[in-house]
């Protein structure tokens, strides 16, 4: 018996030995391609030379100073890094170790940042149905996901939750693309009606969403919208990167291709690319001065923020990213692999939608492709789907509760940047083999 707390307790999971670019290998010597980047996190694969040789020499120099004592060389550069590439207005960098802990402290920075301005008043959170913000106990609470909330519900805090964005089921019939992205952000405007705008705090929102749905797009105009109510009313806009920043979607923040900027952004996974645990809260420079200016101190902090060896693995990944031009090879492997996703399984009839953007692809499932019926939840076609997929040699990330937290499946893929064109060819193979033998056993 392993005397490992795993993730789950009645099955059995073979031994990662080894990782080999976008592949890992177990302890029997089997090769499984990683089409989803673990949870959209590998995005230099599993043995990158120049990260790897970054980590020793950190190591060799000084691996960790406990930040109330000292700043580092190398987080004061990675912090240069993505405030010189970040969108607008973002001026400071706060560095923890993981997605959780980044949503965790921007809704703590937001609260400050109210207390400090003389507006105590304002607590409330909004957030969208069927979004995922992290398992820590503020984020599962802003996070709209029923399943994952259900059981830690009195332990939550209270968040309200608008509709998402979610074109293939929300979409009304008639409605142009446009008119939805207008009819939602009337929706969060009158729920900041609602509670009073002088007592709303943010609004929490992820740019593509990523687990619960699947690599879902807004409409055009809906964040530039969103925007525009949130200033209305002067309430924060804390936008949650951790799954598809970093480069995931074609730039390196996902907020650049909705035209806007948001007064806090969350990052992780693609940040440090799995060579060692980090993430970040990027803050504005308003937050930021507000604190300076008032308080002077963030009463916030975890052991591991700003670890120096994280940092270093963050800054050569990032310098790889950009310095091998994957950013645009991004854009040219997430055209490829939706096309090939499309000509594989576009006109199977349980796939209703194949959605997504650069290498960030979704693809919902349904018992129905007319009528878009979901799957039986009782079926567990997402997990019958996972087991089937990693018997092909194939890491995807299949979930369910897609359409309201019990029922609805679908199948998320983030492969890494290093990809060529026969590993798309690979991907779109495996997962229909995995697809269709999944079904024969339901």
């Amino acid at each position: 018996m392993s005397h490992v707390f795993h993730r789950s307790l009645t099955q059995s999971y073979p031994t990662a030995v080894k990782g080999d670019g976008p592949y890992l290998i177990d302890s029997e010597g089997r090769r499984y391609l990683d089409a989803s980047g673990g949870a959209a996190v590998s995005c230099l694969g599993h043995s990158d030379p120049q990260v790897i040789e970054a980590i020793r020499q950190q190591v060799g120099q000084l691996a960790y100073a406990h930040t109330s004592f000292f700043t580092t060389e190398v987080m004061e550069e990675l912090a240069d890094f993505l405030i010189a590439r970040a969108p607008e207005g973002l001026e400071s960098v706060y560095f923890v170790s993981g997605g959780s802990e980044a949503i965790e402290a921007a809704l703590k920075l937001a609260r400050q940042y109210f207390i400090e301005i003389g507006q105590p008043q304002r607590k409330h959170l909004i957030a969208r149905r069927q979004s995922y913000h992290g398992n820590t106990l503020g984020a599962l609470a802003t996070g709209g996901n029923e399943w994952r909330r259900r059981q830690f519900e009195p332990l939550l805090i209270g968040v309200s939750h608008v509709s998402p964005c979610y074109a293939y089921r929300e979409q009304h019939a008639g409605e142009t693309p446009e008119a939805m992205g207008v009819r939602l952000a009337a929706e969060l405007e009158a729920e900041i009606l609602y509670l009073g705008s002088e007592n709303v705090m943010a609004f929490v929102a992820e740019p593509v969403v990523g687990a619960t749905l699947g690599a879902v797009t807004a409409v055009p105009g809906y964040f530039k919208r969103i925007r525009e109510v949130c200033d209305r009313h002067g309430v924060l806009l804390i936008l949650d990167e951790v799954m598809c920043g970093m480069g995931r979607t074609g730039t390196l923040f996902a907020a650049e291709q909705e035209g806007i900027t948001a007064d806090l952004v969350t990052i992780a996974k693609g940040l440090g690319a799995g060579y060692q645990p980090i993430g970040a809260t990027l803050v504005s420079k308003k937050i930021r001065d507000a604190i300076a200016n008032g308080s002077g101190f963030f009463q916030h902090g975890h052991t591991y923020i700003g670890h120096a060896t994280a940092c270093a693995a963050a800054l050569a990944v990032q310098k790889a990213i950009e310095s091998r031009g994957l950013l645009a090879r991004v854009e040219t492997l997430g055209a490829g692999l939706q096309a090939r996703l499309i000509d594989a399984l576009g006109t199977h009839r349980h796939v209703g939608d194949i959605r997504g953007r650069g290498l960030f692809q979704g693809i919902e499932l349904v018992a129905d492709r007319d009528t878009k019926a979901p799957f039986d939840p009782s079926l567990k076609v997402h997990a019958r789907l996972k087991r089937a997929a990693m018997a092909e040699g194939l890491m995807c990330y299949p979930m369910g509760g897609t359409v309201d937290g019990q029922y609805g499946d679908h199948i998320l893929l983030a492969p890494p940047f290093i990809l060529d064109e026969t590993h798309l060819d690979e991907i779109a193979d495996k997962l229909l083999n995995a697809l269709n033998s999944t079904l024969k056993t339901l």
